[in-house]
């Protein structure tokens, strides 16, 4: 299943609070998109995936907005 979550127009805490709870959703082989604008969500949330060993890859697209792709632990 792919999870999706667009956190664009809120600020921190709210989108690091969100993605902790797709990702005790996810099952292996699930995936989940993540898009955040603010600051803080980008680092916070970047953080929290490298300490809990996540494998995922970020870019930014042309509204400044960061997408983070997240690939479920197996």
């Amino acid at each position: 299943m792919i999870y999706s979550y667009n956190g664009t127009n809120e600020e921190c805490p709210i989108p690091l609070v969100q993605t902790r709870l797709l990702l005790k959703k996810m099952c292996p082989n699930d995936s989940c998109i993540i898009m955040v604008k603010d600051q803080g969500s980008i680092q916070d949330i970047t953080k929290l995936l490298s300490k809990n060993n996540y494998k995922f890859s970020q870019q930014f697209n042309d509204n400044g907005n960061l997408e983070i792709t997240i690939q479920s632990k197996s």
